[in-house]
């Protein structure tokens, strides 16, 4: 599983120029899912995604997560991000699961973050599969790529 997280102050998904999905201050967190991803391997992206340390403390070093802060968060399902790019000019999706797989792995990842990460509304997110628009503003900027 490889999600790329992004400090926000905001951001918001939409679809056909519905908003699905919005949060203040967190994270944005794109995801992809891979064919071996397990229970496992989607519990531990859970505890990293809420546990990574990329909010400011009182010093203003990253010694926060969002568990700390208890900020929201913004899952968005991007198979795009399990491409294998290393040749030619056109990526290779043959990387990332099949969307039946895909759907299972995000939706798990979901649940596992909304029972760790409290009340509804504190975890958002895009529709799977859907042709999506993502409005955000960067914190920082701060980005980093997991993969677990």
């Amino acid at each position: 599983m490889i999600a790329l997280i992004q400090r926000v102050t905001e951001a918001a998904v939409f679809v056909d120029a519905q908003c699905v999905g919005r949060i203040d201050a967190g994270l944005l967190a794109l995801v992809a899912v891979e064919p071996d991803d397990d229970e496992a391997r989607i519990r531990r992206m859970c505890e990293r995604l809420l546990g990574y340390r990329v909010f400011p403390d009182a010093q203003d070093k990253m010694n926060l997560s969002l568990t700390d802060t208890g900020g929201g968060l913004l899952l968005v399902s991007q198979f795009t991000l399990a491409a294998d790019t290393r040749k030619g000019m056109r990526p290779s999706f043959t990387t990332a699961a099949p969307p039946e797989a895909g759907l299972r792995g995000f939706e798990r990842l979901v649940e596992f973050c909304r029972q760790a990460h409290g009340p509804a509304g504190r975890v958002e997110t895009g529709r799977f599969g859907a042709h999506m628009r993502i409005s955000l503003v960067n914190d920082g900027p701060v980005t980093f790529r997991l993969q677990s």
